[in-house]
């Protein structure tokens, strides 16, 4: 991805507050930490970033060398060894692919991969036809005890482009606890984490207007907090008046088109950037029911027709 789906909107002081961005996972990556001296912010900074690059290097279906690179090319032959912390991040999803009835799949990829958002280009139907079948996260065998991977169809690939950054958040925001940090935040595109408060005052973090760019369809006083948006204007093309994007749906194979953007609340960013996915293939009803399942998780959703949804536990604003 390219470009935050969240807008932090802070005031700063003449605090010692210090801050570091780069590109990383496909996005820009973006730390802020309250600290007692440069030298040790910037210690935390080079970790946080070589952990970002680390995690890349795993668990990106870009890099031929990667470890699901090396999954996707050689697991339906035969099973992989790969290191315990990519079998844990994949049994993540497969728990929110069994919540959601399949809505979240990191099999996806097995026609998403197809998808050409650069060159705007689709999968013809014979492309969705001779694949959508591979889309099933049943197929993707974990055998925890040799540390492999295996696939039971012969078109399956997998892609953790829903969850992976969430999980890359999740480290960094380690490192930075680890380093005594109790004031900062870490953010890789829509997926946000903040670590206690900004300078005695909330985070105000402000939602993104999926068709107005640099607008905020809303704004959360937020602390401790993790947040991940999903949305359909991050990477797409419109071709003939239909918006191909990048979130898609896999019992179609096509784009999922019900909403514009989903936002998730939650305690950690590899659950919520999941769930921003989940909730918005499944649309406002399914996904406001998932939610309304899940303890200490919170929606927002902003439909096609541009209305904004809440889970329950949030108050919609003027009431």
């Amino acid at each position: 991805m390219t470009g935050s789906l969240l807008l932090l909107i802070s005031a700063f002081t003449n605090a010692q507050w210090y801050e570091r961005s780069w590109n990383a996972m496909g996005t820009r990556i973006h730390v802020e930490v309250s600290d007692e001296s440069e030298s040790h912010a910037n210690l935390l900074f080079d970790q946080v970033f070589r952990e970002f690059y680390r995690l890349e290097e795993s668990m990106s279906s870009y890099i031929d060398t990667s470890e699901v690179s090396i999954v996707n090319q050689n697991a339906a032959e035969a099973p992989v060894k790969v290191s315990r912390e990519l079998i844990d991040l994949i049994k993540k999803s497969f728990q929110v692919s069994k919540i959601s009835n399949g809505a979240f799949d990191i099999t996806y990829a097995s026609v998403g991969r197809y998808y050409d958002y650069r060159k705007n280009q689709a999968p013809d139907e014979s492309q969705i036809e001779a694949n959508l079948d591979a889309i099933d996260y049943r197929h993707v065998v974990v055998d925890e005890k040799a540390s492999t991977i295996s696939f039971t169809h012969p078109h399956v690939y997998i892609d953790l482009g829903g969850i992976a950054k969430g999980y890359a958040v999740d480290r960094a925001i380690d490192i930075l606890r680890q380093g005594g940090v109790i004031s900062g935040m870490v953010s890789a595109g829509g997926d946000t984490q903040l670590i206690g408060n900004k300078l005695g005052k909330p985070w105000i973090v402000g939602i993104k207007d999926p068709r107005r760019e640099e607008e905020s369809a809303v704004l959360l006083p937020l602390e401790n907090t993790a947040i991940s948006t999903s949305g359909d204007y991050e990477r797409y093309f419109i071709q003939d008046g239909v918006r191909y994007h990048h979130i898609i749906s896999p019992k179609t194979g096509r784009s999922a088109g019900e909403v514009q953007s989903v936002t998730i609340l939650g305690p950690d960013s590899t659950t919520t950037d999941a769930l921003s996915t989940t909730v918005f293939v499944l649309g406002v009803e399914k996904g406001l029911e998932l939610v309304e399942r899940l303890p200490g998780i919170d929606a927002i959703i902003v439909d096609q027709h541009r209305k904004m949804h809440y889970s329950s536990e949030l108050s919609t604003p003027g009431e």
